[in-house]
């Protein structure tokens, strides 16, 4: 048996093996993967092996494509056959909310080169001549797609693995992992140890317990999923007599099941709800091949539904069902990527689609680890999206209503409400008696807009649709109604966050902007280590502020900070707060091992009001006898002041692009700062604002956002932050790769558009960007802005194609709209308004 290698995979299905085929590929013959029982033996077995394209997450939507593409070359390499069907996937669609879905992903693919056509109800019939199609819109079809045999398919990646060197002990189970001190681990297996440079998990039903042996609380937990596999049914058995072609994988989206043929019969997969989690605490260490028993009751209805659609169904008798364990997440996307807190741990879990992803997963794994960065964006599926508030309490909840949304709709507007709330600030319930909605970043509950007292939508109002997927608006309870309709248009709250938006550029707003990520860092080598990080000059006085960025290591970008000097040795930073865990994990392996430099997490020490608008200084300053005028206390610069009787750090900067401060206060004491802010704007006519009007502001002003204008992929200089990168202050991580960059030339040009003749439907990112018929560029980020009465949209397009005045179409739902280029902040383009 090895005892040395350079990578260690823990797991041996078709994820694992994925993993270690693309390490083997990369020229690294020296790794070695590590499977408790046989191939496959896990979740891989029992898995239906559809390669579903259709995802709505620009990070898994690329990985599921190379996929398939890798797929269909597998066998011609190897030798070994995968039982690749490409019979092509087809999505039906009975209400308008699902084509605009549809629509939406189309644009989505068309993006990032995956191939989607339009049905008509008539040309489903003709591919799929067993459907009926009464109630149809239409449908989409991946002809690219299809499914495949995920025991063959892991076999020939373990076999293109080993014919590169690679190595795989089957019957070697792991018993423990240990990192010693000088950053090797020890992964101790009951046929002896092997040390190794890097550790991958990818022990899908195992992979809370893997990550307990090294102190991980893993955001993974399985949920049961079922699939009934018919007897042969004589028409279908005909047409195979007759040569024609299988028809393809059916997906009735409102009604959450998928059917496809299956020797002669069928094979039905609804997605249900109440599906419980499974493997809390993992599964039984004798486990292989495992089942649970069949529950048909709670697949009742979707059965019914499919009967209706494919009456063929309900002719034939069921052969088996199956009952297994599928890996979830909270969010449904998996986990790929470096472990936080670990050197060289890395994670390749949580696969609730492990058959179209293991291949993806696996080529930008073995990039991240080989080359240090992954090729493309995976801030979907970067593990450390989730944090500590990620509890097994949490997991069940969320997991299980994650299962359950698979066919839902994915409103863009959506909020799911399982396991919340759950982080609040104490400012929340105020916030909620003046109307909050609330929606939930990285377990914070943050308020998106706001409604009017007593406001409610009624039956009529919501229109829904008599199919069995049909919610589109939050949960309510005691008889209340919804407030808001989720919709791929301007919805019902579009007027309300109107309204927000002028009143905070005509009088004064209050925002709880309390789950930023904030740390401090200081000591003697603070300076330093920041200036090694970040790409702008720090501030050198107590009291300013710079914003900066940190690159990955090819020159794109990671991260946006906002850092102020509070002394000689000490600063605090601010970052976005659904990165905290990242950008924290980030940081941490970066910081020297000398002592010469502290860090603490402050975020929860630290709740966050902003103050905005053209009288936000006459309210602040009625609360404290510091010298708030622009002589004083001028833009970018931070100081401790009193508000009242209690304490506050003031920046003087914000993200809606108007005069302002973020007050950055002891937590204890918001609910004082937020009571003395309300009464001290009373006579100004302060009100509250929310996400939703802070992101139309902000695209008024062409700022930024990760991971949408900011991006590993996109050079720096390609996202317009020339004057925030100094590569004459000397070295810091991704200086020499972004110049390199530069002298190779840049793809992209960030450019801000005005979208014409628009009417119910703004963009908001990921549509595509044409000129000329050709795809030249993709949307970053989209709406409409209240201050300027124009639709807005920010995007990446061809370096020539970036002057204003340039001619351009946006396709929105399936519809191409005119667009044209106009210069860079639209809004105040000379900051005069933040500078006042």
């Amino acid at each position: 048996m090895a005892t040395q290698a350079r990578v260690v995979v823990i797991g041996g299905g078709v994820v694992g093996v994925g993993t270690l085929y693309h390490l083997a590929k990369k020229g690294w013959s020296d790794v070695v993967l590590v499977e408790r029982r046989e191939l496959t033996s896990g979740s891989t077995w029992h898995a239906a092996g559809l390669l579903p394209l259709f995802n709505m997450s620009y990070s898994v939507g690329q990985i599921h494509k190379y996929s398939v593409k890798l797929y269909g070359s597998l066998e011609e390499e190897t030798g070994q056959p995968v039982g690749f069907k490409r019979v092509s996937n087809i999505r039906l669609a009975r209400t308008r909310d699902r084509w605009d879905e549809f629509m939406t992903y189309k644009g989505i693919a068309e993006t990032i080169g995956i191939d989607v056509r339009v049905l008509s109800p008539a040309q489903v019939k003709e591919v799929w001549p067993l459907c009926e199609t009464e109630g149809l819109i239409g449908a989409i079809q991946h002809p690219d797609d299809g499914y495949i045999q995920p025991a063959d398919l892991t076999q020939a990646m373990a076999k293109g693995a080993r014919a590169r060197g690679a190595t795989i002990l089957r019957h070697t189970t792991v018993t423990a992992i240990e990192q010693q001190p000088d950053g090797s681990w020890l992964v101790r297996t009951d046929k002896g140890d092997i040390r190794t440079e890097h550790v991958v998990s990818a022990t899908g039903n195992f992979a809370r317990q893997t990550g307990a042996m090294v102190g991980l609380d893993l955001p993974v937990i399985p949920v049961e999923h079922q699939y009934i596999v018919t007897e042969p049914h004589p028409a279908v058995v005909q047409r195979h007599r007759q040569g024609l072609p299988e028809m393809g994988v059916l997906r009735e989206a409102d009604s959450s099941w998928y059917l496809r043929e299956e020797n002669g019969g069928f094979i039905l997969g609804p997605y249900e709800r109440g599906a419980p989690v499974c493997y809390a605490d993992g599964p039984d260490p004798q486990s292989e091949y495992e089942l649970f028993q069949e529950d048909l009751e709670r697949l009742g209805p979707h059965i019914e539904t499919a009967m209706e659609r494919v009456p063929a169904f309900g002719e034939v008798g069921v052969k088996q069902v199956y009952n297994g364990a599928i890996a979830y997440t909270p969010d449904g996307s998996p986990i790929i990527g470096p472990a936080w807190g670990l050197r060289n741990f890395w994670l390749n879990e949580g696969h609730s689609f492990g058959v179209t992803a293991a291949g993806g997963a696996g080529w930008q794994l073995a990039q991240w680890i080989s080359e240090g960065e992954p090729s493309i964006d995976m801030t979907g599926v970067d593990p450390r999206r989730f944090g500590a508030h990620a509890t097994r309490g949490f997991l069940r909840a969320k997991n299980e209503e994650a299962y359950a949304n698979v066919f839902t709709v994915h409103y863009p507007d959506e909020e799911r409400a399982a396991a919340r709330p759950l982080r609040r600030t104490p400012c929340y319930e105020r916030m909620k008696a003046l109307g909050a909605v609330f929606g939930a970043s990285y377990g914070w509950e943050r308020p998106n807009w706001f409604a009017p007292e007593g406001y409610g939508l009624d039956e009529a109002d919501l229109e829904k649709p008599e199919v069995l997927l049909n919610e589109n608006h939050p949960p309510v309870t005691n008889g209340q109604r919804p407030r808001e309709r989720w919709s791929f248009r301007r919805s019902n709250y579009f007027g309300f966050v109107g309204e927000e938006v002028r009143h905070v550029h005509e009088a004064v707003g209050l925002q709880d902007m309390s789950p930023f990520a904030k740390y401090e860092i200081s000591g003697p080598g603070a300076e330093a280590f920041l200036d090694r990080l970040t790409t702008n000059r720090l501030p050198k006085k107590p009291g300013r502020i710079a914003l900066t960025y940190m690159l990955a290591a090819n020159g794109g970008v990671r991260s946006e900070f906002t850092i102020l000097r509070l002394g000689p040795e000490r600063f605090y930073m601010v970052g976005m707060g659904s990165a905290e865990r990242h950008d924290w994990d980030y940081l941490e392996k970066a910081r020297p091992r000398d002592g010469s430099v502290e860090m603490q997490k402050v975020t929860t020490q630290y709740g966050v009001l902003v103050l905005a608008g053209p009288h936000a200084r006459d309210v602040l300053q009625k609360l404290t006898d510091a010298d708030l005028s622009s002589e004083a206390f001028p833009w970018l610069t931070g100081k401790a002041i009193d508000v009242g009787h209690a304490w506050s750090r003031a920046l003087r900067v914000n993200y809606v692009g108007e005069l302002g401060w973020e007050l950055h206060h002891p937590i204890e004491m918001q609910a004082t700062i937020f009571d003395l802010l309300m009464e001290a704007g009373r006579p100004f006519g302060i009100r509250p604002y929310g996400m939703r009007a802070m992101d139309s502001m902000r695209i008024e002003k062409s700022y930024r956002a990760l991971p949408r204008e900011l991006s590993i992929e996109y050079a720096a200089d390609e996202s317009g932050l020339e004057r925030f990168v100094r590569p004459e202050k000397g070295d810091f991580l991704g200086r020499d790769a972004l110049l390199a960059w530069r002298e190779r030339g840049v793809a992209n040009r960030l450019v801000t558009m005005e979208l014409l003749d628009v009417t119910d439907a703004d963009a908001r990112g990921s549509e595509p960007i044409h000129k000329d018929g050709k795809l030249v560029g993709r949307c970053t980020s989209g709406g409409y802005g209240w201050r300027v009465e124009k639709s807005l949209a920010l995007g990446m397009v061809r370096p020539d194609l970036g002057e204003p005045g340039t001619e351009l179409e946006v396709t929105i739902l399936g519809e191409k709209r005119r667009a044209v280029v106009i210069p860079e902040s639209p809004f105040d383009p000379d900051n005069l308004r933040l500078r006042a």
